[in-house]
């Protein structure tokens, strides 16, 4: 009841899950506050890509998305990840996923979201989950950012302010967010 009501609370303003991470958070009788975290980081990563797509950053949207929705759903097997800091929920999460059926193109950002910015080598799109995973909340991160902005075309300087206008205005959402992801249980009651 708890989880169904994250997924589909009306808030009109957070944009609902892809209908299957939505399903598979019910098949795994996910904690609702997970739900509602996957909702809100999808709602960012959809607004992060179609900005950063205007600003000529070429990316795959469709698994940055995918990726966002289900970026932790190792907390499913920790849940105490729900409520304290720590990793071990990324590469449950990428099993779990696996052992779905979702392919390792998809699976890999659960694993990949926490640090993927700490290699050089990370796709663009593995980044992009990591970023709408910390800004979210209002956090900014000047290593992600730089990984990021590294991605992205024109001269430096302009590149950093048409990425920093972008985060910013994800930011300022960030109260509205945390408000819906509280709003709801770390368990079902």
């Amino acid at each position: 009841m708890g989880l169904r009501r994250a997924l589909t609370d009306s808030d009109d303003t957070i944009l609902p899950l892809p209908a299957t991470a939505a399903e598979l958070l019910e098949a795994l009788a996910a904690p609702p506050r997970l739900g509602a975290h996957l909702r809100a980081v999808h709602h960012v990563a959809h607004r992060l890509t179609g900005d950063l797509e205007k600003e000529g950053l070429a990316v795959d949207r469709a698994a940055v998305l995918f990726g966002a929705a289900t970026h932790d759903i190792g907390k499913v097997r920790h849940p105490e990840e729900l409520e304290q800091p720590g990793h071990a929920h990324e590469p449950a999460g990428y099993e779990l996923l696996l052992n779905y059926g979702v392919p390792h193109e998809l699976a890999r950002f659960a694993g990949t979201h926490g640090s993927s910015w700490h290699n050089p080598d990370s796709p663009t799109e593995d980044l992009l989950v990591s970023l709408a995973d910390k800004v979210w909340k209002g956090a900014r991160v000047t290593a992600l950012e730089q990984a990021v902005l590294q991605r992205m075309n024109g001269e430096e300087w302009d590149a950093f302010l048409r990425l920093d206008n972008v985060l910013s205005k994800l930011a300022r959402q960030a109260d509205d967010l945390l408000a819906f992801q509280f709003r709801h249980p770390v368990r079902d009651m």
